[in-house]
């Protein structure tokens, strides 16, 4: 019988590691663009012709929540569970969907936050394993 017994990689490690991290910072980073558009609806401003026509507190709302989400989904990661992994995937696609319809109103920031959900999707499913093995 072959040995499945493997050494957890140090570069996976420390890619889902830095993925948690980011989903930490993801998280507080939507939950103040969420909060400013709730307390202020104006700072944001948005072109005329966008096809989601949701006003600038609605999108504070739920970019708030999905702060708050993503944030705690980068504190299990570091559980190593399957499932919160699998959150975490989840979460970061919903961030990167999220940050697509906020396009009108915060261009660059908005892609700024697709590319690095990109990123930590990409850590969590290639590298995610390794992490349970070593904590």
């Amino acid at each position: 019988m072959a040995d499945t017994t493997r050494e957890p990689s140090g570069w996976a490690i420390g890619w889902s590691a830095f993925a948690a991290v980011i989903l930490m910072l993801i998280g507080v980073f939507q939950f103040f663009a969420g909060l400013v558009a709730i307390v202020d609806d104006k700072f944001y401003v948005v072109t005329k012709e966008y096809i989601f026509q949701f006003d600038a507190t609605t999108w504070g709302w739920i970019h708030l929540i999905i702060g708050i989400i993503v944030f705690f989904a980068g504190i299990f990661i570091f559980t190593g569970a399957v499932w919160a992994r699998l959150v975490g995937v989840i979460i970061a696609a919903l961030s990167a969907i999220a940050a697509f319809f906020w396009l009108p109103w915060y261009p660059i920031w908005a892609i700024i936050v697709i590319a690095i959900d990109i990123f930590v999707i990409w850590a969590l499913t290639v590298h995610g394993r390794d992490i349970a093995e070593d904590y």
